[in-house]
This record gives structure tokens, C-alpha cells and sequence, in this order.
């Protein structure tokens, strides 16, 4: 068997504010998830999505430093059409999450916009052409 990829972990700094974020990209993250130190949901395509707190992590690595710079990794979130594209980042910018990308029309078909979680991680959002 190959390995298959099934699950996307990312450290996080504000559990609350990391969780606030995903929830308004319309994630089903059960309610009073924000209190725990790890947090993992499935995805509709199988894929399970899972946060950490720095804490948690340094519990298993001590020597863990959280990533500065540049966002460490992407999540690209597909979108119904280029005009939700669009709405997506308004709604997350205008509640007051980074946008690091305004939304364009890419050269390979796509409308394309990518915003920074609460840590600096990218989220891209794109929809076909």
C-alpha cells in the first residue's frame, strides 16, 4: 500500500481565533472546540483537517518554536463560482483577517484569492473561470 494523504495538522497560537476563522469558511467545527488543546474534523472528501495549540504540541516536542515569515503551508478551498471567490474575501477581511492576495483572474482559469489565518497560514480560495 501506498501512503495516502489523510490528515492536515497545523500548530496554532489562539485556538478561539484560528477556530473563528475556519468556522466562517463554513467548516462544521463542533461547538466549544476553541477550549480544547487539539481539534480535528473530516472533511466532505475524507481528509481530516486537525489544530494544535503550541502548547499541546511542546508537550510532545519541547524544543517546538512556532514558524515565523512567510505562511508555512496553503489550504485551498474551492468555491462555488468566481463571484463567491469575491465574497469569501471580503467576509474574511472585513473581519479583520489579513488579506494577502485580492482577488484576480489567474493566467490557468481561476478566479484567485488567497487571505492569512490567525498563525500566517495561506487560504486560497479559487473557483473555475
Amino acid at each position: 500500500m501506498t501512503p495516502h494523504l489523510d490528515l492536515i495538522g497545523m500548530a496554532v497560537t489562539d485556538m478561539g481565533r484560528t477556530l473563528d476563522f475556519y468556522r466562517r469558511l463554513g467548516l462544521a467545527i463542533p461547538p466549544g472546540a476553541e477550549r480544547e488543546a487539539h481539534v480535528e474534523i473530516t472533511l466532505d472528501n475524507g481528509v481530516r483537517l486537525a489544530w494544535d495549540t503550541v502548547e499541546m504540541v511542546r508537550t510532545f516536542d519541547p524544543d517546538h518554536t512556532p514558524a515565523t515569515g512567510s505562511p508555512r503551508v496553503n489550504l485551498a478551498f474551492r468555491c462555488a463560482d468566481p463571484a463567491e471567490v469575491d465574497r469569501w474575501y471580503a467576509e474574511l477581511t472585513a473581519a479583520g483577517h489579513h488579506g494577502h492576495l485580492p482577488p484576480w483572474d489567474a493566467v490557468w482559469g481561476q478566479r484567485y484569492a488567497v487571505v492569512h489565518d490567525p498563525d500566517g497560514n495561506g487560504v486560497d480560495l479559487f473557483a473555475p473561470l
